[in-house]
């Protein structure tokens, strides 16, 4: 619309409101793209984006707000996602941010906070390097920094450096359910100790939980030539997503939903 045409079109008597909204004050189109950014990246963390993604992008406002009062359970998660939205319209802001705060003062939460935030916008060299000089006195042992390391190790395949890490933390009631005690199952097997990591793996093979980790342990039998032994693992994970309350459901969706299209292909290659 070139901009004469704009002025006739919102002084006209007959002027929707809501039209106005989008094309009368430009500043507010963004309220609306903003929370529906909001949703999408929660639907997308959640692994919600079957059941809701279309209400949301379909249905402007009214699909978004009815997704925030039924999925966004609590304040602290709606903090946090509009946090990440925030990230995303101004990707280096933070990252600036937290540079300046290290130069100008160099301590231990300072440099991991910005360690954190490389690694959270890809940048893995960078927190690599600043999640080793962080291991040093007493924090030789910090679970934090050695779970990001290990993350981030993962993230540039450097697998051999994984195992020290993880093995200094292995007797921590926290890392029997974290992504790093995952981590270091697939790095046992990417270093060629396989029997050690189907130990680790069948150590996080309960019912009703580690649902990513049995996704993994399913792709790891399967790499073995194990098909009935991999096919249990996912048709069971199946079987007990069906019987999940609604919020354990959302929280491992995605892992299901893997499971599912895995077992899929087993059936047409069985075929």
């Amino acid at each position: 619309m070139h901009r004469s045409e704009r002025i006739i079109f919102l002084r006209s008597e007959k002027t929707n409101p809501i039209l106005l909204m989008y094309f009368g004050n430009s500043y507010l189109y963004y309220i609306p793209v903003a929370l529906q950014a909001i949703c999408v990246i929660h639907c997308m963390r959640k692994g919600n984006q079957n059941k809701w993604i279309w209400i949301i992008v379909c249905v402007p406002v009214v699909g978004a707000l009815i997704y925030i009062f039924t999925e966004m359970v609590s304040g602290r998660q709606l903090n946090n996602v509009t946090t990440g939205v925030s990230s995303i319209f101004n990707p280096g802001g933070s990252i600036r941010k937290l540079e300046e705060q290290l130069r100008f003062s160099d301590t231990f939460h300072n440099r991991v906070a910005l360690a954190d935030a490389y690694l959270a916008a890809g940048q893995t060299k960078e927190a690599i390097s600043l999640y080793e000089q962080s291991l040093t006195g007493v924090f030789t042992e910090n679970e934090h920094v050695l779970k990001q390391l290990i993350l981030a190790y993962a993230n540039v395949g450097r697998f051999a450096e994984m195992l020290p890490l993880a093995r200094k933390m292995y007797s921590s009631p926290q890392f029997a359910r974290s992504k790093a005690h995952l981590l270091y199952a697939i790095a046992l097997e990417e270093t060629g100790n396989k029997e050690q990591a189907e130990k680790e793996f069948k150590t996080m093979n309960g019912r009703f939980a580690y649902f990513e980790a049995r996704y993994h342990y399913a792709l790891f039998l399967l790499r073995g030539g194990r098909e009935e032994e991999a096919r249990q693992v996912l048709d069971t994970m199946i079987y007990e997503g069906r019987h999940l309350s609604s919020r354990e459901r959302r929280g491992n969706q995605l892992w299901i939903n893997k499971a599912k299209e895995e077992a899929r292909k087993m059936n047409v290659v069985s075929k």
